[in-house]
């Protein structure tokens, strides 16, 4: 009988998503053949994943958990925006983000932190990928903690009060936590989810990003046809109004459309110290079908 070693059980798990002691107990069963342990795990119920793994996962929910002075955010994605319907999803999700408060930024940490029935969140989510025959995947996690204030949060198209498909974490430094500042720190959630600045401060804006729009608003100057020291001018207002549209501190506050978000921080008498806004599905390729196409494949069985 061939030796189960852990790089076997770690080869087995990555391929199916399966848990460590359900991956051993495979390997035990069918003498450390892996594809005959595939099949094994698929026959329990324990390896569905397998089979949907290659599929683009660039639905699903984002979720928020807090505990006082510290908030976790995480995405999971599905298939399909039915599976955000799900009760067991949600709830799977919401139980994530709390179980994130624990493991940090870290998605591995996470994946391999039990849950409160006794199973790892990677078996849990197995568990759910069999029962509503969908690939799912944890995609990322972010946690924000504060030494003296608050973490808030706000989550935009809420299918649950802490689930959808936008969510941000605002922390605010503070000599004490409060309901005021509680509710700052869902106003400014709010004005992230909507204004989607990409930095809280001019000198986080990257220089990469910086000279990419210095470029165009060079490019944009000299097509007017001015004098060199009025596009100096010109190119000065520009870089201005672009740290106004995309600096978080710099911005009009959405909620009176006049005052500074940096003023009204300021007149709480806190520190904004750092914001994460999660959007479903950023940065995923989806995969284009033709749905026609897919039901005359199947017709063919």
């Amino acid at each position: 009988m061939a030796q189960i070693t852990a790089a076997l059980v770690k080869e087995l798990r990555e391929k199916t998503g399966a848990g460590m002691m359900d991956c051993k107990k495979a390997l035990n069963e069918t003498a450390g053949n892996v594809e005959e342990a595939i099949d094994w795990l698929r026959t329990k119920g324990l390896a569905t994943a397998a089979k949907k793994s290659g599929r683009v996962a660039a639905e699903g929910l984002v979720g928020v958990a807090t505990a006082g002075n510290k908030a976790a955010i995480v995405e999971i994605n599905a298939e399909t925006d039915f599976v955000a319907r799900n009760e067991q999803f949600q709830q799977f999700v919401e139980d994530a983000a709390k179980v994130a408060l624990t493991t940090g930024n870290d998605v591995e940490a996470l994946k391999n932190a039990t849950m409160d029935n006794g199973k790892t969140v990677a078996e849990n989510l197995t568990s759910l990928i069999a029962t509503i025959g969908e690939n799912m995947t944890i995609r990322r996690v972010s946690v924000l903690e504060v030494g003296s204030g608050v973490v808030a949060s706000y989550v935009h198209s809420a299918l649950r009060p802490t689930v959808g498909k936008i969510a941000v974490l605002v922390a605010l430094e503070a000599p004490s936590a409060s309901a005021d500042l509680e509710d700052l720190g869902r106003k400014i959630g709010m004005q992230v989810a909507a204004v989607r600045p990409i930095a809280l401060r001019i000198e986080e804006v990257s220089s990469e990003e910086l000279e990419r729009e210095k470029a165009i608003f060079v490019e944009q100057a000299r097509a007017s046809g001015k004098p060199d020291n009025i596009i100096e001018k010109m190119i000065d207002g520009r870089i201005r109004k672009f740290y106004e549209e995309v600096v978080l501190l710099e911005q009009t506050w959405i909620h009176d459309g006049e005052s500074k978000v940096k003023a009204v921080v300021e007149k709480s008498g806190s520190k904004l110290v750092v914001f994460e806004r999660f959007h479903l599905g950023e940065g995923i390729e989806k995969e284009e079908t033709d749905f026609a196409a897919e039901v005359a494949q199947a017709a063919k069985g």
